[in-house]
């Protein structure tokens, strides 16, 4: 529990900084931490009948965060979408690359290497997009600091709620330990933080700040259930070691993983209205 508090203690404080140091710092940390999770789920789902595509998945990992991160700055009119047409070879490639490996299993390899783009890449590229929403003129790191306070203060509540008063099972076959009692304490504590962090920052009025925080509560704990089903189907119980005490990378941003594209959605929908 005690390297599991510290190691917790200073992945804050690199995630709070690389937040509020400006969008270089931001756009370059987050690529990086994109890049280690796809590589993390690249060496998981490796094993002698499946071998994803690395070095060409690696490639178009970093590819398609940049073209995002551009597209979500760009104010241009019209927009740079051609720029999107740089990651056609980019997964040609990937299939190409199967006519010339002996594997017993060239379409299993495609779809593991094309999903762990989905999987990892595209959530990241939707968290940095909402640094770059319409409401705003140029980076803003309101919003995305506050969805990661509420996405902390939904697992931290979950956890202590799930602890003591838990009970009724929330999703026994993929992960035993998650309760229903869980669940709601941690939606009724990243609520309370969304209405403390509305009279902060008035980007937004504080009912789609506290809808903002049941959608991180609903999908990050859908994500968090989604990993543990892609642990379980490959027999394995942490997807690393890189955080001790906490797992690997994709144990710790699992909630991430469907709230984030889930959240921008919102967000993107009401500034457009």
């Amino acid at each position: 529990m005690k390297t599991r508090a510290i190691t917790g203690f200073f992945f804050v404080i690199i995630m709070v900084g690389s937040t509020l140091l400006g969008p270089h710092t931001f756009d370059i940390f987050y690529l990086v931490l994109s890049i280690l999770c796809l590589f993390e789920f690249y060496r998981l789902v490796k094993q002698d009948e499946i071998k994803p595509s690395l070095i060409l998945g690696l490639i178009t990992g970093i590819l398609l965060y940049a073209i995002f991160t551009i597209l979500a700055i760009d104010n241009s009119d019209p927009p740079r979408n051609h720029l999107l047409l740089a990651l056609v070879p980019c997964f040609a490639g990937i299939f190409i690359q199967e006519l010339f490996r002996k594997s017993p299993s060239p379409f299993t390899n495609i779809a593991y290497t094309v999903f762990g783009l989905l999987f990892t890449i595209i959530p990241f590229c939707f968290f940095n997009a909402l640094a770059y929403l319409n409401m705003y003129k140029g980076f803003n790191f309101h919003i995305p600091l506050a969805f990661l306070i509420m996405l902390w203060a939904n697992d931290t509540g979950a956890y202590l709620s799930g602890y003591f008063f838990g009970r009724t099972k929330l999703f026994e076959r993929h992960s035993p330990k998650k309760t229903w009692e869980g669940f709601i304490g941690g939606v009724l504590i990243s609520a309370l933080a969304a209405y403390i962090i509305s009279r902060y920052y008035h980007d937004l009025s504080w009912d789609h700040w506290v809808t903002i925080a049941v959608l991180i509560s609903c999908f990050g704990t859908l994500g968090d259930l989604v990993e543990s089903m892609f642990k379980r189907s490959i027999n394995i119980k942490d997807s690393g070691g890189i955080l001790p005490g906490h797992g690997g990378l994709l144990d710790r941003f699992d909630g991430l993983l469907l709230s984030a594209p889930i959240v921008y959605a919102y967000l993107y929908l009401i500034t457009n209205s």
